[in-house]
């Protein structure tokens, strides 16, 4: 019988990470287009190789592997006054609802205690239910609801 199990595994950020990092980020931002009802128009669709090398040198980038597979990513961008800021959470279409949001979260978590910062906050469309749910499974609360790209975009907060 075989007794395969997957292993996970998250690290920094590389070079070598560039491509996948891409390809997860545009995929998981094409769904939240079209889950928010989005023109698709958005700063993560239009980013290039060099923004996430820029973003790698100067954020804590994080990559989610299944078996050597590069299947998530995430960017923390560490502020004044103990605050920090998250950005292109992205889980690969197919590793979705299998954990892996929730390891890179609790990596986040980590690195925000270990950075002593006090107040976490991140942006998400406040019409998808789905990422609202995952966010406040996680800590998180709306703390402010904004317009400045012409949808509904909630201003989470998380206080450590």
């Amino acid at each position: 019988m075989d007794k395969s199990f997957y292993a996970f595994e998250v690290k920094s950020a590389t070079e070598e990470d560039i491509p996948a990092i891409h390809k997860i980020t545009h995929d998981a931002f094409l769904k939240y287009c079209e889950n928010a009802g989005l023109d698709y128009n958005i700063e993560a669709l239009n980013e290039t190789y060099e923004d996430i090398r820029n973003d790698i040198d100067n954020k804590h980038v994080f990559v989610v592997r299944i078996d050597d597979q590069p299947v998530g990513a995430v960017r923390i961008e560490i502020l004044p006054n103990n605050e920090a800021y998250l950005s292109r959470f992205a889980v690969a279409d197919s590793n979705r609802n299998n954990g892996v949001g929730k390891i890179l979260m609790s990596v986040v978590d980590k690195v925000m205690k270990q950075n002593n910062i006090k107040i976490l906050r991140l942006h998400t469309s406040a019409k998808v239910t789905a990422l609202i749910r995952f966010y406040y499974g996680r800590g998180f609360y709306i703390a402010n609801v904004e317009y400045s790209r012409g949808y509904p975009r909630a201003e989470l907060i998380k206080e450590y």
